[in-house]
């Protein structure tokens, strides 16, 4: 494993907006100079059964816990299920209670995003869903400051909870410029604190 910083970029995506707004936040991330890793999480299978390949047929690979310990920095993303992250997501932090018992992600920064279906379809309700867990875990969470101009004209997606997108009914709908400013924004500033840490 490579001993260089880098800030982890831990998304669970369906039909893919979240994912694309996962390679936004990236690209903020290396606009301030600093490594990133992509990582996702396998589906959940009401069979129990089921198994998922070690490695996925596409995208990125799945996260490990040392993924998520070594990191300097977090950005998580989830679609909305209810107001509340997926299932998946929620599955892999429930496995982190090692990294929690030995406080190995006690101050670092960390933002979160989503995306829905619908305009008021939980989307800030979904970014403080994924929240708990890190502040259980002692991360320090960041939003989007009002300074990014963005939050003030979207008419879709971005909260000061952090980046939201709305993908409409049919899960479609692309990432419009507000949103993919505030991603990269919301990237932006998560590495500039994520290098503060590391001094």
């Amino acid at each position: 494993m490579s001993n260089t910083p880098y800030v982890l970029v831990l998304y669970y995506s369906r039909h893919g907006a979240t994912r694309t707004m996962a390679k936004l936040i990236a690209r903020g991330i290396e606009k301030e100079g600093m490594d990133v890793r992509l990582r996702t999480v396998p589906a959940v299978s009401t069979v129990t059964e089921a198994t998922a390949p070690d490695i996925p047929e596409d995208g990125e690979l799945y996260c490990t816990e040392e993924d998520l310990a070594h990191c300097a920095g977090l950005a998580m993303g989830s679609p909305t299920r209810f107001g509340n992250m997926a299932a998946p997501l929620k599955y892999f932090l429930d496995g982190t209670s090692g990294l929690w018992l030995n406080g190995a992600l006690i101050d670092k920064p960390a933002v979160v995003f989503t995306s829905t279906s619908s305009l008021h379809g939980g989307q800030e309700t979904t970014l403080v869903s994924m929240m708990l867990p890190l502040l259980h875990h002692g991360m320090s969470i960041l939003g989007l400051p009002y300074s990014e101009a963005g939050l003030l004209k979207t008419t879709a997606g971005g909260t000061p909870y952090g980046a939201s997108h709305l993908a409409g009914a049919d899960s479609k709908r692309p990432v419009d410029d507000t949103e993919s400013d505030l991603c990269v924004a919301l990237g932006q500033r998560l590495a500039r604190h994520a290098r503060r840490g590391l001094s």
